[in-house]
């Protein structure tokens, strides 16, 4: 068994050299094992009552490419040199509201919840959609829930990037709408069933970034 505070030491080590690359080495290309990795740690996130309302998709098409890259003033200067550039979908309304077809296949097939169990947990999703978070005010606030278990995945997926010495960055710089008829033009928003939520970035710094800056320790935790 590894010495734990040698592996305190090294998974820190990975937050310090993550940062949010802006500057991309296009001559270096991430191993394909290594890009499997990193989806994995995306794909084994938590979520929210184990839903799963993501979909990574991997952007290899250069057409398509060229097209976000148009589009997403955020990825404009990404896109050429990355080696890889991943867009986040969220699930929408169709598949998070607590009735949906998604949500009792989710159940039954992929967590197996035992049959006489589903019931009281679809009941419980709705006691939480309506009560606890207020999730059916309107089809926005049902899309941002799924939207934050989206990030969970991300995070995951960067700070295993860095863990294996590859950088990412984390891009919201694109509009909602936009991108999502740019996306839905290319038929993978499956008829409305997703959205886009986020987009990354993943491949190898051009130039070593400035010192890392954060709040002290102090500012941020409070033991109460």
């Amino acid at each position: 068994m590894r010495n734990k505070e040698e592996l305190k030491q090294e998974i820190l080590g990975a937050y310090h050299f993550r940062h949010a690359t802006k500057e991309f080495d296009p001559a270096k290309k991430i191993p394909e094992d290594d890009m499997h990795f990193i989806l994995e740690t995306g794909r084994l996130s938590p979520s929210s009552f184990g839903t799963e309302p993501w979909r990574f998709l991997v952007i290899e098409k250069p057409e398509l490419l060229d097209k976000i890259k148009q589009s997403a003033w955020g990825a404009y200067t990404k896109i050429p040199a990355a080696s890889a550039f991943v867009i986040l979908l969220a699930r929408t309304k169709i598949d998070t509201v607590y009735d949906s077809a998604y949500l009792k296949d989710q159940l039954t097939n992929v967590s197996m919840l035992p049959a006489e169990i589903i019931p009281k947990m679809i009941e419980r999703i709705a006691e939480f959609q309506k009560d606890d978070f207020h999730l059916l005010d309107g089809d926005r606030a049902l899309f941002d829930w799924a939207s934050k278990q989206t990030y969970i995945a991300l995070g995951n997926m960067m700070t295993a990037a860095a863990q294996i010495g590859i950088d990412s960055c984390p891009i919201e710089g694109f509009n909602i709408e936009k991108m999502n008829q740019l996306l839905d033009a290319e038929g993978l928003l499956e008829d409305g069933h997703f959205g886009i939520s986020v987009m990354v970035a993943f491949g190898y710094r051009g130039k070593e970034p400035y010192p890392k800056t954060r709040k002290v320790f102090d500012d941020v935790v409070k033991w109460v």
